[in-house]
């Protein structure tokens, strides 16, 4: 019985030139409406040429006998990933993070388009290097990176997980109310703008904003520690809420709890409100460390 040859799935995203064709029906409609702002109709095809041609790069990297398959980042919540995938992602590290949350074990090679334009944190590599890289996951010898992944459970069994953080709080950024239990058993009642939960990858993004801004303590997990760190954003003291328990770290099997007291609170990760969970008044949300990790090809 011949076993079947790798896939891979090159997962990209539309460019800004190919969303505002969508938008304006014409590229001079377009051209337009950037000259309007200020902004050159150049640099967008000078951007939009740049992915092009990673992506070619990309498909003349892998073998010609193996399998493809290729994939929007809108279409990502449709699309089944086999558990042999080889996974490369070409975009900004934003990209990297959209995907994390589908897989359960496959490499993920990052490819940046655009050098010099993403920091490059997760998106380390160039397409015209990848065909060794792809060989070398295919015969699981590449050298990985095994990023930690935040997870939300809620009580009635769904699950949500993030590669940079989670948050949890109301739809419109106004006051939630909620009841907070942390890892130590103490338990607060709390309104606030919400709660964020980060991973070691996303200290280096939103959570490290509001850790800097907070002027907080608490130690940032590195990408792969087994740990997340955890803030509540503008906590109001009251008669009836407090203020005591507003960040911490949450390691090894310790959890944070959150048992919503108004109704419509909301939990999204990565930045992405559309795919999200609702919780209901007394309904409760458990964050802890998520047993996946990104498997990142470094």
């Amino acid at each position: 019985m011949t076993s079947l040859a790798p896939r891979v799935v090159v997962v990209h995203r539309a460019t800004e030139r190919d969303r505002l064709l969508a938008r304006h029906g014409s590229y001079a409609q377009a051209a337009f409406f950037l000259r309007e702002r200020g902004r050159d109709p150049a640099d967008i095809d000078r951007s939009h040429q740049a992915v092009e041609r990673a992506l070619a790069a990309i498909s003349a990297a892998i073998p010609a006998d193996w399998r493809r398959g290729r994939i929007e980042r809108a279409d990502l919540d449709r699309f089944l990933f086999a558990p042999g995938d080889i996974v490369v992602v070409a975009g900004q590290d934003g990209l990297v993070a959209n995907v994390a949350k589908y897989l359960d074990g496959q490499p993920v090679i990052g490819v940046d388009p655009e050098p010099g334009r993403n920091p490059g944190v997760l998106v380390r590599h160039r397409a015209e290097a990848l065909a060794p890289l792809l060989r070398a996951a295919a015969a699981e010898r590449a050298p990985v990176q095994r990023r930690t992944m935040v997870r939300v459970r809620t009580d009635d069994g769904l699950e949500l997980r993030a590669l940079n953080e989670v948050f949890i709080g109301h739809p419109t950024h106004q006051t939630a109310r909620y009841r907070l239990e942390s890892a130590d058993g103490e338990a607060e009642r709390q309104a606030s703008s919400g709660v964020l939960v980060s991973t070691g990858t996303g200290a280096t993004g939103w959570c490290g904003s509001v850790w800097r801004q907070s002027r907080s303590t608490v130690r940032l997990p590195e990408p792969d520690e087994a740990a997340l760190a955890w803030f509540v954003r503008e906590a109001w003291a009251s008669p009836s809420t407090g203020t005591d328990r507003t960040e911490g770290r949450l390691a090894g099997g310790a959890a944070l709890r959150l048992v919503a007291e108004s109704d419509g609170l909301v939990v999204f990760g990565d930045g992405i409100e559309a795919d999200r969970l609702t919780l209901a008044w007394g309904q409760a949300a458990q964050v802890s460390v998520d047993g996946r990790r990104l498997e990142l090809v470094a």
